[in-house]
């Protein structure tokens, strides 16, 4: 696990002096900790709560449940280990971009 403080003071080192970033992020805990310290030049956007259109990488935890962890009796660990190392070679590089393509990010403008 990453340290969070150093990841946004990473961020914020990178930025301009007139520049200001927004990360969305999802309600994991370390999104939201009383602790994070997050630098003046970076907002953190959180996103609603079950909201998977605009969590695009949803579609990819889908499709992997979907197509190769899901209905399954895996009786060992290392079952359970083979099964997910199958379903994350599935994921070859152009798989996930159908996955992860919604028809509103094409909107997106910087």
């Amino acid at each position: 696990m990453c340290d969070q403080r150093y990841t946004w003071a990473h961020l914020s080192s990178t930025l301009a002096p007139d520049e200001h970033a927004a990360m969305v992020v999802d309600g994991a805990g370390w999104h939201i900790a009383r602790d994070l310290r997050i630098p003046g030049n970076v907002t953190l956007v959180l996103m609603p709560p079950c909201a998977p259109e605009m969590n695009p990488v949803e579609r990819v935890w889908l499709f992997l449940r979907e197509r190769h962890l899901s209905h399954r009796l895996l009786a060992r660990y290392n079952a359970f280990v083979d099964a997910l190392c199958t379903a994350s070679n599935a994921l070859t590089p152009e798989r996930p971009l159908p996955l992860t393509s919604y028809p509103y990010l094409n909107q997106v403008s910087f």
